[in-house]
């Protein structure tokens, strides 16, 4: 890993520094001021702060911080919140007047954070799915989105690989685009970020909460961006923590990741004896014909991984000043992770500071800055091939130089042993994510704010492969190098203005209006390399190579998007709520006419519990029943699409051949959003004083003008047009269920449990039955489709009957492809003599039938303990590996199966002959296709928090814990690559809905941390 430039550390720490003394720059104030927090620190929006006696009151603002002016008469405020103990306070002499107040666990109602504000979740109309700051930071993590897995109903993670970095796969309520992305819209502290922003670059420490809108009623007011679901993600800003001392907190951790169970292959003396049975099959020579003994026995599965550690340190300072009216939160954070296959890790410094200035009564502003510098080495070795190679194949020749020739084959051989001692695939980049705003209240019950966001991005990637590398030696070649640069740079402007007010006892309203402007633009340049002589520079001076090779691109995109938005709130009685939401998005990606679009959504809830007839019973203490229906969009296409393409093309011209463009794509003008319009309908239920809490959602999406490739008339000269023609659909269910088991001064114990399942279903291809797609050149199509009533996307392939028993039973198939005894059968559905994508069923899908995960906390007097469980039922994995480990010649490993192979000692056996591929042609085949569910143990954690007072230390150190975790302890599955959780192709491109694929992909290690938590 490279060092961070230190000009730029300098200036972080100096900044870092003078926002901590921002503190002191506080304003006299003769009111009686103050932060409420709860016992966290976490501070509390909305409590009612009235003077004992009087009808005096004021209600604490969004970051727990109120004012209020003493009448004549007593001088004991009572502090009052759903869902916590109220609280008597004598003021005397006293000017500042801080809270903390404990939830009464018979009556908790949180405060979530919905889109451009925040709400009871007891008021909520819409379906909001909260993650707290414990559950995040409970066991450590790289990266946020890896924490939510099993922890928010409807709401499926899966992690795409276990290398350093990696994220992760998020569908909400399932995917609603073939084409454009199914990730959900990320907004951080009201910055929309998109839907691919590295999530690398935030620290989760310094995360307050996470909200996940999942329905109608609450994605609506993202408009265009948000179909797939909108995660909001708030950091800590400091209020309630110090009152004019700054509190510090420091977190520090070591991890060691253990190198996960190895699938089950041939050894090497069963190796060497299927591969010469292979070869005796074929009638060609024995590749081994020695003893086992007399071969290398390489266990490339422990050459190439080792355990490896993982090192963080945290350390933040937050506070106010003793008026409350500057609030700061700063951090900075070190991350350094090894990967457990050599040649790979991660290394990163993040910097944050966060400030809000309430300058007057009327008027607020503050800053968000987050500054982070990532380090990675993306490896130089595939996992997936790495164990395809045989163990017989030797790391070094006689001679002590690398080996770069597999004997076998009888062609070059890639060394992983030489790669990672040579080779080099490294990025660096900087992110700058920013926002400042300006709030101002110009009379009672009115709010006015307007922020503005700019990101920046600089991405740079080395990649060297060296002269010196055998399979290069091999074929009298040289080295190659290339970099390439990535500079995104935006901003995204939010004016909002909100009124709220009670209308006598019955009625609340707030209303709600805004615009957003986002601008972005991206430049890449990438230059590649050939024939460079020596390893001297590397990719540093790509100027020592063939000219006459080289390799030059760049490319630049840009789009921009104006929106405007309006939410209507209203409550009658606390009983019926409403909720009305719309929003226009216009984006510069469409052509004119097709610009701009307006979704709606309207929702409702009733609160069953406060009606008279209810107040009899004791059962239920809260009872709702809400509803909404609305819809959402996505532009699901990138700029200029609606545009022809210039590709380049040569030419002919006086006997000469000269360079020229021709068009390459057909444009299409008419092109639009994708609009998906949904229904949520669901129950919550509070139940036996508060201790069981249950909420159940039903929902269902329908999303029209999907933009699908149309085959068109080849007379126009292309053979395909992006057209808005098809449809689908997604429809299932959620659970949720909290349960406060045990609770007494000495013992607790808590469960939470998510259950849901997703349908998804195509509607429309635009008049075609399926749509083939290849995700495997070698199988080639039919292996994946798109079909009409069927889910996106599903497996297909013929049915693998087992072997054939006899020359009989060949004869009497009718197969008029060559079969062997011993060798493939596969079922021949139409009868016509051949095994082709004619004979194809749908063998699975990816998509689980039930998605689950399950927490338990226990505490007991200074010891906690908690674990989590996560898993998937009913979906299939599509093994890409089963090709050549399963079916193959003998020139690459083969699944520990294949011992119980067809032989002439064993002919009862359904698992092919050694190489009876070189006769039988292997189709994509339901041997391919896999049980994907399992259960996972993800996290367990045992700490010990300190006892602070009994210690003496309580006046110096607020608290202290020690603690040991653990994820992906256990796993139960019957997967042949051990982990079925898993997506070869990533989150963009084919992997958008090429879901659940295996390619022996980077795996999840077991990861042991030991870890500290101080705060002065």
């Amino acid at each position: 890993m490279k060092e961070p430039n230190l000009k730029k550390m300098k200036w972080l720490l100096t900044l870092f520094l003078l926002n901590i003394a921002s503190f002191y720059a506080t304003a006299q104030q003769t009111n009686v001021t103050g932060t409420v927090t709860d016992v966290q620190g976490v501070p509390i929006p909305g409590v009612n702060i009235v003077q004992k006696g009087t009808t005096n009151g004021v209600v604490s603002d969004f970051d727990g911080n109120y004012t209020i002016n003493l009448n004549d008469g007593s001088d004991i405020l009572i502090f009052t919140y759903i869902g916590y103990r109220s609280t008597e306070e004598e003021v005397g002499s006293k000017t500042i007047v801080n809270i903390t107040l404990s939830e009464d666990t018979q009556a908790l109602d949180e405060v979530v954070v919905i889109g451009y504000g925040t709400q009871r979740k007891s008021d909520l109309t819409g379906s909001v799915a909260s993650v707290s700051s414990e559950d995040i930071t409970q066991v450590p993590s790289s990266r946020v989105d890896q924490v939510l897995q099993g922890r928010a109903a409807g709401v499926q993670v899966t992690q795409t690989s276990g290398a350093p970095g990696a994220g992760t796969v998020i569908r909400v309520r399932g995917g609603n685009s073939i084409t454009g992305s199914n990730e959900p819209l990320w907004v951080i502290d009201g910055i929309v970020v998109g839907t691919n922003f590295n999530l690398n670059n935030i620290n989760a420490n310094d995360i307050k909460s996470i909200e996940i809108l999942k329905d109608a009623s609450s994605i609506a007011i993202y408009g265009s961006r948000g179909a797939n679901g909108v995660v909001l993600v708030t950091t800590k800003n400091g209020a309630g923590a110090g009152s004019g001392k700054p509190q510090v907190s420091v977190g520090l951790y070591t991890s060691m990741q253990m190198v996960p169970e190895q699938p089950d292959m041939l050894t090497q003396a069963e190796q060497i004896a299927f591969t010469n049975e292979s070869a005796r099959f074929r009638s060609a020579a024995e590749p081994f014909p020695n003893a086992p003994s007399s071969y290398p026995d390489n266990d490339w599965y422990d050459l190439l991984m080792d355990p490896s550690p993982i090192y963080n340190a945290d350390i933040s300072i937050a506070g106010s000043s003793e008026n409350g009216n500057v609030n700061y939160y700063n951090s900075l954070n070190f991350f350094d992770q090894d990967g457990i296959i050599k040649s790979s890790g991660i290394q990163k410094y993040i910097f944050r500071s966060n400030l809000d200035i309430r300058l007057n009564d009327k008027l607020k502003t503050g800053f968000r800055i987050n500054y982070s510098r990532i380090s990675q080495d993306n490896g130089v070795v595939s996992f997936g091939n790495a164990f395809a190679i045989l163990p017989t194949q030797p790391i070094y020749n006689d001679d002590g130089t690398f080996n770069g020739f597999d004997e076998v084959i009888g062609t070059p051989f890639s060394n992983p042993i030489a790669n990672i001692a040579l080779n080099t695939n490294e990025t660096f980049t900087n992110n700058l994510l920013a926002t400042a705003y300006l709030e101002y209240k110009p009379w009672e019950n009115w709010m006015i704010r307007s922020t503005f966001s700019p990101e920046f991005n600089n991405t740079k990637q080395n990649r060297f492969i060296s002269s010196q590398s055998p399979d290069l030696l091999i074929v009298d070649d040289l080295g190659r190098a290339s970099v390439r640069t990535v500079a995104s740079n935006g901003w995204n402007n939010e004016n909002t203005i909100q009124y709220q007010s009670d209308f006598s006892e019955n009625h609340n309203l707030t209303l709600l209006g805004g615009a957003s402007f986002q601008k972005v633009s991206t430049e890449v340049t990438e230059a590649e390399a050939f024939g460079i002589t020596s390893d001297a520079v590397g990719f540093n001076n790509l100027g020592f190579s063939d000219p006459t090779r080289s390799v030059i691109n760049s490319d630049y995109t840009g789009f921009q998007i104006a929106s405007f938005f309006g939410r209507i709130n209203y409550s009658y009685k606390d009983k019926y709520l409403f909720t009305l939401v719309g929003r226009t998005d216009g984006s510069s990606v469409f052509a004119s006419g097709n610009k701009y679009e307006f979704y709606p959504s309207v929702a409702g809830a009733w609160k069953i519990s406060e009606e008279g007839f209810m107040q009899n019973q004791s059962f239920f203490k809260d009872l709702k029943l809400r509803t909404s229906y609305g819809k959402s969009g996505n532009q699901a296409i990138g700029p200029y699409r609606t545009l022809g393409l210039l590709t380049e093309a040569n030419t002919t011209l006086n006997g000469s051949e000269i360079p020229g463009l021709t068009l390459g794509r057909p444009s299409n003008p008419s092109l639009k959003w994708e609009t998906t319009t949904s229904f949520d309908i669901a129950l919550e239920a509070s139940m036996f004083g508060g201790a069981l809490f249950t909420e159940f959602n039903y929902y269902q999406k329908e999303t029209n003008d999907l933009l699908l490739d149309v085959t068109i008339p080849r007379q126009t000269g292309f053979t395909s047009q992006l057209q808005n023609v098809g449809s689908l659909e997604n429809k299932g269910w959620e659970l949720l269920v909290n349960s406060k088991n045990i609770q007494n001064d000495n013992f607790s114990w808590n469960s939470t449990l998510t259950l849901s399942s997703n349908k998804n279903k195509i509607l429309d291809l635009g008049g075609v039955d399926f749509i083939d797609v290849t995700v495997d050149e070698i199988l080639g199509s039919g292996n994946t489709r798109l079909i009409v009533g069927q889910p996106v996307p599903v497996f297909t392939g013929v049915r693998y009957l087992g072997t054939w028993k006899s020359q009989e039973e060949i004869d009497a198939s009718g197969l008029t492809s060559p079969q062997v005894v011993g060798g493939s059968r596969f079922e021949d559905l139409n009868g016509d003599g051949i095994i082709s994508t004619e004979d194809n069923v749908v063998l699975g899908d990816p998509t689980p039938d039930l998605i689950f995960g399950l927490q338990n906390t226990f505490t007991y007097k200074n010891l906690d303990f908690s674990f989590h469980f996560q898993g998937t039922k009913g979906n299939e994995v599509f093994n890409l590996r089963t090709r050549n480990h399963y079916f193959n010649r003998g020139e690459t490993t083969k699944f520990g199966d294949l011992r119980n192979r067809w032989t002439e000692s064993n002919t009862t056996s359904d698992i092919p002959r050694a190489g009876a591929d070189s006769v039988t042609n292997t189709p994509s085949n339901s041997e391919y296709v896999e049980d994907g569910s399992h259960v996972r143990l993800k996290t367990a954690r045992l700490a010990y928090n300190f006892p602070m007072d009994k210690m003496g230390w309580g006046d110096t150190v607020k608290n202290m814990s020690l603690y040991v975790s653990g994820s992906n302890l256990l796993l139960f599955s019957d997967f042949r690559l051990i982990d079925p959780e898993t997506s070869s192709f990533g989150r963009n491109g084919l992997g958008n809905i090429a879901q659940g694929y295996s390619n022996g992909e980077y795996p999840n290690p077991r990861v042991v941390t030991l870890g500290l938590n101080v705060t002065f």
